[in-house]
């Protein structure tokens, strides 16, 4: 395995699962497989668990960690090629990712959309620049358009919380004060489609993700209709895709209740902005797996570096 970038990564996301359960039921079974190796964290955006949660796998490999803010720490970094650098970068990311390899057996990347330009988000500049100009494998650790970590995340806590053999799950669009991305999204819907279950995606007209990701998973515009007989809830906040980047309306009425989620799971990646995205009653209800959710991404990102590891 040369690169972690993105759920399609994944062959056989079952068996996948199964190997994080037995990490997480024996966490340091593997401690001497990273000795000797460093795993470099950079960070262009900031970050609680993925930057905790990817630092403790590498611990628990017997890794080494260097953790760089790169946005604050580092000189500018040019990406586009043939650019004439007499702006505010200094560097050029042909060099920093080749000086990087040299200090790091991993680099794991952290580097959110701009939000406003979609066919620059899409060629997924940052990631695809540290791929093609680094000389070691690479992880991603959120990108313009996907979060693996975190679809991995969700997969193995479904899995782990379902009494069914085929059970429902719903993605949920969820209101928020500002405009966010549509990695986190993405990433579950991918992980969802590899997975054998009853899975639908609510939103209002407005909100539809990339239809190149959504497929023909079913999408539903009544979200009443959508959590019928749901087993598991997410909710998640995304900018509009049509008009890119924008919040069209915030839709308040779309926030996930004690009332309108019935016994379903409820499932976010956090953080989560109570009252807002989700009411109280759900986040401290017992139904809650969101605390849970949190506490896999160290086994998912733990099991990402042990397949990396082991092709080194």
């Amino acid at each position: 395995m040369k690169h972690y970038t993105s759920i399609q990564d994944i062959p056989d996301i079952y068996a996948w699962i199964d190997e994080a359960k037995k990490i997480k039921e024996n966490p340091l079974k593997n401690k001497k497989l990273g000795k000797h190796k460093t795993l470099g964290l950079l960070f262009f955006n900031s970050s609680l668990r993925t930057r905790l949660s990817t630092q403790k796998a590498a611990l628990n490999l017997g890794m080494h960690t260097i953790v760089m803010n790169v946005s604050e720490d580092a000189w500018g970094i040019e990406f586009e090629d043939g650019s004439i650098m007499n702006g505010t970068t200094a560097e050029h990311i042909k060099e920093a990712a080749a000086v990087v390899s040299q200090y790091c057996d991993i680099i794991a990347v952290r580097a959110f959309p701009t939000l406003k330009d979609k066919e620059k988000d899409e060629r997924e500049q940052v990631l695809n620049a540290f791929m093609k100009h680094a000389s070691v494998p690479i992880v991603n650790m959120e990108s313009a358009t996907s979060h693996p970590l975190q679809g991995l995340t969700d997969a193995i806590t479904i899995a782990e919380n379902s009494t069914k053999k085929r059970p429902k799950v719903v993605l949920t669009w969820a209101p928020h004060v500002k405009a966010l991305p549509h990695a986190v999204a993405n990433s579950f819907v991918e992980a969802m489609q590899k997975m054998d279950v009853d899975f639908v995606i609510t939103n209002p007209e407005e909100y539809n993700l990339n239809p190149n990701i959504t497929k023909d998973t079913p999408i539903i515009h009544d979200q009443k209709e959508a959590f019928k007989n749901a087993d598991f809830v997410y909710a998640k906040n995304w900018s509009s895709y049509d008009s890119y980047g924008q919040i069209i309306k915030k839709d308040a009425d779309w926030m996930v209740t004690k009332a309108n989620i019935g016994n379903a799971k409820f499932m976010h990646c956090l953080p989560v902005r109570r009252n807002v995205v989700v009411e109280d009653a759900v986040l401290d209800s017992e139904n809650s797996l969101v605390i849970e959710q949190a506490n896999n991404r160290t086994f998912a990102a733990q099991l990402v570096l042990k397949k990396i590891l082991e092709d080194l």
